[in-house]
Order: C-alpha cells, then structure tokens, then sequence
C-alpha cells in the first residue's frame, strides 16, 4: 500500500511550527509495512490544498491529512475534500454533543464557530478525539482510503492510536514483526558500516538505522505470512547483531538512553549523585524527568565556578590552582568528595569548556573530564567533544548515561 501524507497550514511553511507529525506517522505507518512515498505540505489555501489532494489522490492508496479541522475560517480540508468528491457535509448530532459536554467539562464558553467542527462529509466514518474538539474522519472513494486527523500532534496521535491503527491493521494483510537494538557510544555512519554486507543484500527483512545525539537505533522489519518463519528469521539477524553490537546495545527497544539508566537505577536500587560544572545541570535535569527517580537520585549540585567547587564539594584550592577546574585531579576530588557528601552508591562529576571561549592549545573548547565513583571505585575518562555549546553539553550528558549504565553493567559481571 502507497501512502501520502498532506500536512495543512501556512505555520508549517513559512517555519513557525516544526512538522512532527509527518515523522510519527511515518514511523508508525511503517511498522504496519505500508511504505509513505510522499510528504507534502500545503498553507491554508483551497485551491492549492484542492491541487495536492487530487495528485495524491492519483498516485496513492492511503491519503492521510493533517490540520485544517478547527473552527476558524482557514480551516479548510474537509470542506475541500468535501467537494473534490461531491460530499454535502451534514452535522453529526453525536459529534455535537460530545462537543458541547467538552466545554462543560472544562467549564469553557464555547463560541458559535467550534459547531464548525460538528459537520461532516456525507457516507464518512468519524474518528472520535477523546482530546480535542475536532474529530478525525475517514473517506473511502474509488478503492482509496483518505483519513483527516487534526493537526495538534497530541490530538492526531491519540486519534491515530485509538481509531485509525485498529482499521489499518485490519486492512493489511500481511504480517509485520520488527525488532529494536538501540546502541550508544557509536556513531550512525560506523553502525551502518558494520551492517553493509546485509544492508547491500535486504530483501526480507529489511534493515532501518535512525540516529539522534547519542544513540543508534535500528529497526530489523520482516514481512510475510507466518509468525513462527518469521521470528526464525529475525533471530538469526538477532545473533549477527549480538555479534557485532554486544559493546554498544543498551536496550531491545526503543527506549532511550536516558530511560533504560534510569529505570536501571530503580530496578537495582543504586542510589545515584551529580556534580556538574559545564552541564549546568542538564543531567539532573533529565534525569528528574523519569517518574519516580527521586527514590534513587536525591543530589544534583551545580558547581560552576572555582569558588562553588570548593566550598561545596571541598575541591582543594590548591588542586584547582596546580591543575585548573578542567582537570582530572579537579574531577576525582568532586566525585569522590560527592560520596562522602551524598552517600549514593554512584556519584558522578563533570567539568569541562563548552565554549565557545575559554579554550586554549593545550585545554581546547570539548575537552571534558568525567568522574564515575562507584563504591568507593573511582575512574575519570576524559573525551574531547566537537561542536557549539549546547552540542558538547549535551554529548557529555550522554557520555555520563552511557558511563553510569556501563559502570552498573560491568560491575555485575
């Protein structure tokens, strides 16, 4: 099955609004094996949305919109689609009423043009949203499948999830598995270089690597008729990346870094402290969005300048004059004065030049010392990140979750 997904609004043009959903829904779309030949984004404009529906309309078999469902008057593609294929839109009365006890519920006055929202095309299917005002709808014309789902990525997820994937499941036939290694402390281009040989040669399955700062993922996706052929299949592939990525596979998910340490923290009971210096707390920052970490991470101290290092975490002053604060010497004195301050299990310290300034010949801008003091055991390592600011601060963050997992890792075997 072809698909075309048409993201409507001018926000996505003119680069107010960054375009999510076409990334969700590929993703997703993709694990059903549909294949998305084509994104295409329209403003808010009737005759150009009329042109793109009908070009999609001619060269795929699902047709999925996003946004122009509201009630203001820009709010177009229903009415468009509507009369590309002669549909009177009719007022739904369910629809009303689930519309009119939203606004009751949140104890909002409803203005007369969110009825707009009420109306739908002729013969369509309503894709109930259970949070938002307008509803999804599905039209079926000429074989051809065209789904309007809203266009707030919160709504046109939990539309997409609760009413579109049952029917799209429905309508496949074939069987889609796919399995997840997400990998650190490897770059894209290296992971992908290790998986040529089968990368050049896929057929079934096939072989998909997305990166982000830090973390490899590749999806293994195999297609066809017989779940048991099918798994067979995949483990074999599950044994050759064993293989090749038993150094760098954190998780069997798609989970993310962050998350697997996080939850591997709570599940070993290993209580965890920060000393951060050039991260300015952008480690205890993700870490505190995992629910429930507080039982395991109880410090995160932020000791940026020379004066906080030695006050707070007792950082000699003659160390930080001998040494300087981006060290290795000023790293082991904060983890391992950290421990005796927070008594956690694992205390970790950071301290680095982000830049842009700051470097020298022999101290460049990247260089980073992180310090891991594990029951009592202390290591430093030290790395020389390359880019701007925000850059280096955050592939240190993930240098020090990669560290943590491998430290508890190794420290069980």
């Amino acid at each position: 099955m072809k698909c075309e997904l048409i993201s409507v609004g001018t926000e996505l043009l003119v680069g107010d609004t960054l375009n999510t959903n076409v990334q969700y829904l590929s993703r997703e779309l993709s694990l059903l094996g549909i294949r998305v030949c084509y994104h295409t984004t329209v403003g808010d404009n009737p005759k150009r949305l009329e042109e793109a529906v009908r070009i999609a309309f001619n060269r795929s078999d699902l047709i999925i919109t996003t946004g122009g469902l509201g009630p203001t008057q820009d709010d177009l593609t229903k009415e468009v689609i509507a009369d590309i294929f002669h549909k009177k839109l009719i007022q739904d009365e369910k629809t009303k009423e689930d519309l009119l006890q939203y606004f009751v519920n949140r104890e909002f006055t409803m203005t007369p043009n969110n009825l707009k929202q009420t109306f739908i095309p002729e013969t369509a299917e309503i894709l109930f949203n259970p949070v938002g005002t307008a509803p999804g709808i599905l039209m079926k014309e000429q074989g051809r499948i065209i789904i309007m789902l809203p266009g707030p990525p919160r709504e046109m997820t939990r539309v997409f999830q609760e009413a579109v994937l049952p029917i799209l499941k429905q309508d496949q036939n074939q069987l889609v598995i796919s399995r997840y290694y997400n990998l650190s402390d490897i770059g894209e281009s290296a992971a992908e270089d290790r998986l040529l040989d089968l990368i050049d040669t896929q057929i079934n399955p096939t072989i998909a690597t997305y990166a982000k700062m830090g973390e490899v993922l590749i999806r293994i996706t195999a297609n066809g008729n017989d779940e048991n052929e099918m798994n067979a299949l995949l483990d074999k592939y599950e044994e050759i990346m064993l293989q090749r990525f038993e150094d760098n596979i954190f998780t069997f998910s798609k989970e993310s870094l962050q998350e697997t340490v996080c939850k591997l923290l709570l599940e070993k009971n290993i209580s965890l402290a920060t000393a951060e210096s050039c991260t300015g707390g952008l480690i205890a920052a993700l870490l505190t969005e995992y629910p429930g970490i507080s039982k395991v991470f109880g410090t995160g101290l932020v000791t940026y300048s020379n004066e906080a290092k030695i006050n707070l975490l007792g950082v000699k002053k003659e160390t930080l004059e001998k040494y300087g604060a981006v060290s290795e010497e000023t790293a082991r004195e904060m983890c391992e004065n950290l421990q005796n301050i927070s008594k956690s299990m694992i205390n970790v310290s950071v301290t680095g030049i982000a830049g842009p300034d700051g470097g020298s010949d022999e101290k460049p801008v990247g260089l980073v010392f992180i310090g891991i003091c594990y029951d009592g055991d202390t290591q430093i390592f030290k790395y020389h990140f390359n880019g701007e600011r925000k850059v280096v601060q955050q592939k240190t963050a993930n240098k020090v979750f990669h560290l943590i997992r491998k430290t508890i890792v190794d420290k069980a075997k």
